[in-house]
């Protein structure tokens, strides 16, 4: 009897167990089967290549998990803690959540709704939005190193929603989606695509949980976010999967003239999390803010990879990550400022500051420049420190433990980026995430 979807490991599936006669739009099949080969015929990257040098995929089990795919059926309802933090208080437009990558929920505030805010899965979108879809999923182009994994998220994509707000159209309120990983020894895909019309306000947080699994489980995850003329959006990923979990994620961001783009990436939780975040600045004028938080402890790693693209003149990107480390907890940063040769007057900025808690915590950083313009102002720098001896002793003086003044630094050593924040309701829920990880 040939194993079903949900039984076949990824060394077993070919892409009829995959797909197991699923009835979905032609173009996501299309996609998911090329998407398929493509997948095949790649192999995997490994640590010879510089993009994957501090991250070695060959200590990942792929082959042994359990792709979770559409075919396999739905879940549906919240799940206690997802009621929970909806019945605190905070403004939302709507709500979206995710079980091993498919959507099981989704509501919108009838207010957005009128204004003509659109949200709805991935599969209503290729209905609804099929030119959208095509250029912002379908058609996307990874870089080398992503395609591998790229590949795998496309042909597994269990599912997804598109946020649509329209022309001049301002969000009072973001939408929450929370990312749910309940199975495990499974690998699961979704992808959330947020788009943002001429003029228009859009916000988003995107939640990631789960509990500790006993087996390795991987999370693949895309975001695509897009600003048209004079449009502002803000994109959150909050990632605190329990221990078990390894996730990887890609983020594409474009940013049209005259709009502004923020996106802040907080990796709390898992065993690994991989982020490649790329902001292209298509548009004169455009501005895009890239933020980035991480605490790692016991043996956590975190690696992540980014890349400025300015493409078009007078545009400004500001890029700010800084992550915490103690136990033997190890991060990795390696980021880009890339101007092409008619991106002229280009103003970027891109700095990553680490905090090292312990003796056999470990930090690499390699900032970049690739610049072919002319008339720019361009500064890249990282920094890897300890806490200093002065500002322990001085509170230790007030009656604290060396762990409690430690963790007070450290929330103090993130202000900086979380006061950035726009959105006072998200960066109240980011705050107690970190002060829950770091034991305030």
């Amino acid at each position: 009897m040939t194993a079903g979807p949900a039984e076949a490991t990824l060394a077993e599936a070919d892409f009829r167990t995959l797909s197991g006669g699923l009835s979905e739009p032609a173009a996501i099949a299309g996609a998911r089967a090329d998407a398929w080969e493509r997948f095949v015929a790649l192999p995997w990257p490994t640590r010879k290549s510089e993009e994957w040098r501090y991250t070695d995929l060959s200590k990942i089990g792929f082959d042994a998990l359990t792709p979770v795919t559409p075919a396999t059926a739905p879940s549906e309802g919240l799940p206690a803690d997802v009621r929970e933090v909806l019945g605190q208080s905070g403004d939302r437009a709507g709500v979206v959540v995710l079980r091993d990558g498919r959507v099981a929920h989704l509501e919108l505030e009838p207010e957005a709704a009128e204004a003509g805010v659109v949200l709805c899965s991935i599969r209503d979108a290729a209905a609804e939005h099929p030119e959208l879809l095509q250029r912002m999923l379908l058609e996307a182009k990874p870089g080398p190193a992503e395609e591998k994994l790229w590949s795998l998220h496309l042909a597994l994509l269990g599912g997804g929603y598109l946020l649509f707000v329209p022309r001049g159209v301002e969000m009072p309120a973001p939408v929450h989606a929370f990312h749910i990983v309940e199975r495990t020894g499974t690998l699961s895909s979704a992808h959330s695509l947020v788009y943002a019309g001429t003029g228009a306000r859009a916000s988003l947080i995107d939640e990631f949980v789960s509990d500790d699994l006993v087996e390795e489980t991987v999370s693949l995850h895309g975001a695509t976010v897009s600003g048209e003329g004079g449009a502002n959006v803000e994109y959150v990923a909050l990632q605190r999967f329990g221990r078990g979990v390894k996730r990887f994620s890609t983020q594409h961001v474009f940013a049209g003239r005259d709009s502004r783009v923020v996106t802040f990436n907080v990796a709390l939780g898992g065993d690994l999390s991989r982020a490649d975040v790329t902001s292209r600045l298509a548009g004169p004028g455009s501005d895009s803010e890239m933020l980035a938080l991480w605490f790692g402890d016991s043996g956590q790693h975190f690696d992540h990879h980014t890349l400025q693209h300015h493409v078009a003149p007078h545009a400004h990107s500001d890029l700010l990550f800084k992550g915490a480390l103690t136990d033997e907890a190890s991060s990795v940063f390696r980021g880009l400022i890339r101007v092409d040769k008619g991106a002229q007057l280009t103003d970027a900025y891109q700095t990553n500051r680490n905090l090292l808690l312990s003796e056999g915590s470990h930090a690499s950083a390699l900032p970049n420049l690739e610049i072919e313009a002319d008339d720019v102002r361009c500064s890249h720098g990282a920094t890897i420190g300890q806490v200093e001896d002065g500002q322990l002793f001085y509170l230790m003086s007030r009656g604290l433990t060396r762990r409690q003044a430690e963790r007070l630094l450290v929330f103090g050593f993130f202000d900086e980026v979380l006061a950035r924040l726009p959105m006072e309701g998200v960066r109240a829920r980011v705050r107690e995430a970190i002060e829950e990880k770091i034991g305030l």
